[in-house]
């Protein structure tokens, strides 16, 4: 089913910005990018979905190696316990030595829905190469594997923004007629806001034409 996504503001990066714009997604695809009147005109049959904020494209997590391998998302039930945000260093080495491979595909599969809720849909590798457990989930997770940046040290963070790129670096892939259909929404104004907000302030996530992750 042809689903309309439309926002107040859609930065499709790389193009101009769209006041009160639309992306028509149909299956994987963007089928039409532009004002959300054109587009609702050109597809009367299809379904609306209205966000507030931001949609532009999917993000691209730079160090998910680090954050699915050397840091630990704890479970909801763990929370009073171990808090809710990734344990990396010292944190992570006293879990990682009792760690089983039940608990450990827990936390990599939490910590790739955590990704999701950052509105990242793009993850630089390569991932799992000597680990095939690693491997699957990230492939089962259907995020796009794409060629890594130059390495960083310290803590990995969640947002993607935490690097300090601005959105024409930081988006997966720009959001073009025909191309994948990877978008994320965000409940800020424009992206200067984007910025000083961090991708937290994501509200829905768009994976090859999926809703992914939806706040609200």
């Amino acid at each position: 089913m042809l689903t309309i996504h439309a926002a107040p503001l859609v930065l499709p990066v790389g193009a101009a910005a769209v006041a009160d714009g639309a992306v028509a997604v149909d299956g994987d695809r963007i089928a039409a990018l532009g004002p959300y009147a054109e587009v609702a005109a050109a597809h009367p049959a299809a379904r609306v979905r209205r966000w507030p904020g931001l949609l532009t494209a999917g993000l691209r997590q730079d160090r998910p190696a680090d954050l699915l391998v050397r840091c630990y998302h704890p479970d909801p039930r763990e929370a009073d316990e171990l808090g809710e945000l990734p344990l990396w260093g010292p944190a992570f080495d006293r879990i990682a030595a009792t760690m089983d491979a039940t608990r450990r595909a827990g936390s990599v599969r939490r910590g790739l829905q955590r990704m999701l809720r950052h509105g990242t849909t793009h993850l630089a590798g390569p991932l799992g190469a000597d680990d095939p457990a690693l491997r699957t989930a990230v492939a089962r997770s259907g995020l796009v594997v794409v060629p890594p940046p130059p390495v960083r040290e310290g803590p990995p963070e969640l947002d993607p923004f935490a690097a300090g790129g601005d959105l024409a670096r930081t988006a997966g892939a720009p959001l073009t007629v025909g191309g994948r259909a990877d978008l994320a929404v965000f409940d800020v104004p424009d992206e200067s806001a984007l910025h000083a907000a961090g991708a937290g302030s994501c509200v829905a996530t768009v994976l090859a034409g999926r809703l992914v992750h939806r706040a609200r």
